[in-house]
C-alpha cells in the first residue's frame, strides 16, 4: 500500500493552508482508499500538544490512516543556484512518501545548491519547490509542475502568479525566479538578475 505525506508549516502555534492541505489528503482518498473514511486534519493534529513558539514543520506520514506525526524544527534553506536538470519524474496531485526519484534528481546538482527540472522541454519543479519567474509585468509558474503545491494552489487563487508554460530556453527572457511551497513563503527565496553560465556543457542558473 502505497504512502503519502503532508508537510505543514506551523508558525508560533498558527498552521498555515490546512483547508488546502486537506483538499489534497481528500485527492489521495478519492484515488488510493475510496472505501475509507477520509482523515480529517482539524481533528487530528488539535488533538494532541504541538509547538507553540517557533517555525515548525508539521509531517504527517499516511495511506487509509495516519501512521504518523512529527514536529520537526525548521530553517528555510539558502539557494543561491540551480543546475538544469532533464527528468521524467511523473506528476502528481499530491505528495508520496517516497522521494527516491527526487532525491537521485538532487544528487546530480555537482556544484549548485539544488535542481531546476525540464520535463519535454519545459520547466516544472526544483527538487523541493514550486517556482515562479517574473517578466517584468506578471510572475509565472509552470502549468504542469511535478508536485502541485498548497502555496502555488493559493497564489494561483490570489491571482498572484498565473499558469504557463516555460521552455527552459526562454529562461533569458526573465529577471528574477521565485522558489516556494508550503514551509517557504512567497518571495522568501529570490534569484535577482540571474545570469545563465555553462559548466562542462551543464547550464545553471547563479546570482551574480
Amino acid at each position: 500500500m502505497p504512502r503519502f505525506i503532508e508537510s505543514i508549516k506551523l508558525l508560533n502555534g498558527k498552521f498555515y493552508r490546512l483547508e488546502l492541505h486537506q483538499n489534497r489528503i481528500n485527492k489521495v482518498f478519492d484515488d488510493h482508499f475510496k472505501k475509507d473514511k477520509k482523515i480529517c486534519l482539524n481533528e487530528y493534529i488539535y488533538a494532541s500538544p504541538f509547538p507553540k513558539k517557533g517555525l515548525y514543520k508539521c509531517r504527517i506520514v499516511f495511506d487509509s490512516a495516519i501512521r504518523k506525526l512529527e514536529y520537526i524544527p525548521y530553517e528555510v534553506r539558502k539557494i543561491r543556484s540551480l543546475r538544469l536538470l532533464e527528468t521524467d519524474i511523473e506528476t502528481l496531485p499530491y505528495k508520496k512518501e517516497d522521494r527516491s526519484n527526487l532525491n537521485n534528481a538532487f544528487a546530480k546538482r555537482e556544484h549548485c545548491d539544488d535542481v531546476l527540472l525540464i520535463k519535454n522541454g519545459l520547466l516544472t519543479d526544483t527538487s523541493f519547490c514550486n517556482i515562479a519567474l517574473f517578466d517584468g509585468h506578471t510572475w509565472i509558474t509552470p502549468r504542469i509542475p511535478l508536485i502541485y503545491g498548497v502555496n502555488r494552489a493559493q497564489l494561483l487563487a490570489e491571482g498572484k502568479i498565473i499558469e504557463k508554460d516555460i521552455k527552459a530556453d526562454e529562461l533569458a527572457n526573465f529577471s528574477s525566479l521565485r522558489l516556494f511551497n508550503a514551509m517557504m513563503e512567497f518571495g522568501e527565496c529570490e534569484l535577482i538578475r540571474y545570469i545563465i553560465r555553462k559548466y562542462n556543457h551543464q547550464v545553471s542558473i547563479h546570482i551574480p
